[in-house]
């Protein structure tokens, strides 16, 4: 298996080494979806949604990690006209707590070492970080007392913008998938990890941090979940992980099934379907242990992703050559068993009986290169990993798509970027177009992109779109999150309210944009919003606080038109954001601006206060400064800590 670069929630890491003649185990990788050659689509309210794009899926997953350094938020997929091409958007990752065995949140850095996904997790850019009007989807500030911030919030909005859109909590990925087969292993411990990861996303009881979450506070975001479990059986994913190489094929089968079990009772009591995919692996080897290409896993799941990406990569740094190769490449000078392709990955899932239609491949939205490379012809010589902004050995769509040369095979379904010493392998146009077409060819159910947050405008996952719509109609009929309103859905699209009875402030609208302190009357109660809302009707959602019954005789008192919006906005610009679980991109070791430390002392740390990169502190007489964001981690404990030692203050 190859090696990745591990993006965790927040901290950088390093590729991990990978097993020889394995492939990579790159995350679920895909990136944005394309503006500027994204067909209109009109007033999305206008008319029935599908979550399709012409029967197809454009499945794009939106790192934790990328609202800091990358500075990439839920508003660039609306602003780019990238969310009117995609139908499902997969959040990544959600981790399983090495003590419970459970679903949880956390605000703890991702460490280093076998035990360093050990209770991370970042809670902050999930549901607490607080954004300003201009960087919201709505154009609305938070406000410092509602109790949904962060991403979570944004991809709320995102969905009431472009009700075609599914969001998927996917869990584990390359860094956070070490506990996925102690939880699995026992009917006891698969029935509670199942039923806390529903609780805590599908009903969205969060954990309250610094006056943020609590009971219902996500409900209605989440449309499915996706499992990004790496790898069942198998030792190829990251050091430290937690394998049964004689039990996780049968167990992993089994956790599925839970999966599809409890997600349909819970659907039934909301008269809904929620949806359950997972990220699948490319190498036979991987496929095998864990059982992936088993038609019975796909009784439980919606889809698979297989892997498209990450063929290769500068963890051999010394042969630069093709990471996303549609089709085998007769020139590959490597071991027969290392050599790797999109077509011989789906004919290994199609060829054991497993419904194309139930499948999509992975495209990537980044490159892998190699510098002191002497030509152009892949599986030539390098040196090393070619410079990358965020790491060694890989760069953005956008910021390679001009770099140097561009070359494309069609007969390999391969393109790259060669500027006389960097060689980069990478999805472009071509091989968009070609992959997208061996879709339709082939009855495939879409594609994926890992990650959005590489491709900023969106171009790769529009030209993909574009072909869906001009093709011919795919094989995926699956309808957009329900018109429902009711209390448990989060109101996504509720149903026309009743009339309001004697109520003075006007009917409730689903339609309609509220904001904070404005009334509305719904099922003879008037009601007040608590900060930005759209679409989730009074009573279903937190956003709405009750003023009076309405019954003729009752005046409700005036209410101020607006609430504080003084919410904590800062978004931490250096943390280490760790790369995808499964195909580290670009996770920035960003490192903070220089803040003076020496002769004169900061502000105390204090335990119950939020650091953000570059904040400095004073303790016990030294002086510290925040390299990426931070709770309760005192300064000096750890060399591997968020904190800088700036050296003695007085």
């Amino acid at each position: 298996m190859s090696e990745f670069a591990k993006r965790r929630g927040r901290i950088s890491k390093v590729m991990a080494t990978l097993a020889a003649g394995a492939m990579v185990a790159g995350m679920a990788g895909g990136l944005n979806t394309l503006g500027a050659n994204a067909a209109p689509v009109g007033d999305t309210a206008s008319a029935p949604q599908t979550s399709t794009v012409n029967g197809y899926r454009n499945v794009g997953y939106f790192a934790q990690w990328g609202v800091y350094g990358r500075a990439f938020q839920a508003k660039q997929l609306d602003v780019s006209g990238a969310a009117n091409n995609l139908t499902h958007i997969n959040y990544s990752f959600g981790n399983i707590n090495n003590q419970t065995l459970k679903c949880f949140m956390a605000n703890k850095a991702q460490g280093t070492g076998p035990n360093g996904s050990d209770g991370a997790g970042d809670a902050w850019a999930d549901f607490g970080m607080g954004y300003t009007a201009d960087k919201s989807v709505s154009g609305v500030a938070d406000s410092w007392d509602q109790p949904l911030a962060g991403s979570f919030n944004q991809l709320k909005q995102l969905k009431a913008k472009h009700p075609q859109l599914k969001v998927m909590i996917s869990l584990g990925g390359w860094t956070w998938s070490k506990n996925f087969s102690a939880a699995a292993a026992t009917k006891e411990s698969r029935e509670k990890l199942v039923s806390s990861c529903i609780d805590l996303y599908i009903k969205g009881n969060l954990p309250v941090f610094e006056g943020r979450g609590g009971p219902g506070a996500a409900a209605g975001i989440f449309d499915g979940i996706d499992i990004d479990w790496e790898w069942p059986g198998s030792p190829n994913g990251e050091v430290g992980n937690i394998v049964d190489e004689v039990n996780d094929r049968a167990n992993f089968k089994a956790l599925l099934a839970e999966f599809r079990k409890q997600l349909d009772e819970y659907g039934a009591t909301q008269d809904r379907k929620y949806m359950l995919s997972a990220f699948m692996p490319a190498n036979i080897v991987d496929i095998e242990a864990g059982g992936w290409n088993d038609p019975e896993n796909f009784k439980s799941l919606d889809y698979g992703n297989i892997q498209g990406y990450d063929l290769h990569g500068a963890w051999d740094s010394t042969l630069a050559g093709h990471q996303g190769n549609l089709y085998d490449d007769p020139t590959d000078t490597r071991a027969a068993h290392r050599q790797f392709s999109v077509d011989k990955a789906v004919k290994a899932y199609t060829s054991n009986g497993v419904d194309p239609k139930q499948l999509t491949i992975g495209l990537a939205a980044y490159g892998r290169g190699w510098t002191g490379v002497a030509s152009e012809k892949a599986w030539s010589a390098a040196t090393d990993g070619a410079p990358g902004t965020w790491e060694k050995g890989i760069e953005d769509y956008t910021l390679l798509k001009n770099r140097g040369t561009d070359y494309y095979d069609a007969t390999l379904g391969a393109a790259w970027r060669y500027d006389g010493t960097q060689w980069w392998s990478y999805d472009n146009a071509q091989t968009t177009k070609q992959k997208t077409d061996y879709i339709v060819d082939n009855g495939l159910g879409g594609g994926m992109w890992w990650e959005l947050d590489g491709d900023k405008e969106g171009e790769l996952s529009g030209i993909m779109a574009t072909d869906f719509r001009g093709a011919k109609a795919g094989p995926i009929s699956e309808p957009a999150p329900p018109v429902t309103g009711n209390p448990g859905d989060g109101g996504t699209n509720p149903t026309d309210p009743p009339a309001p009875g004697e109520c003075k402030a006007a009917a409730w609208n689903a339609t309609s944009t509220y904001t904070a302190g404005t009334l509305a009357s719904y099922n003879g109660v008037e009601y007040k919003a608590k900060w930005w809302i759209q679409g989730a009707a009074p009573g279903t959602d937190a956003a709405w606080e009750k003023v009076t019954d309405c019954d003729g005789s009752t005046t409700p008192t005036e209410q101020p038109t607006e609430t504080p919006t003084d919410v904590p906005t800062d978004t931490p610009t250096d943390v280490p954001t760790d790369t995808p679980t499964d195909t580290p991109t670009d996770v920035p070791t960003v490192t903070p601006t220089e803040n003076p430390g020496g002769d004169t002392c900061a502000a105390a740390w204090a335990a119950t206060a939020t650091y953000v990169g570059g904040d400095t502190v004073t303790l016990d007489g030294v002086s510290y400064k925040a390299k990426w964001w931070n709770l309760g981690d005192k300064p000096g404990a750890s060399q591997w800590g968020p904190w800088e030692n700036l050296g003695a203050c007085a």
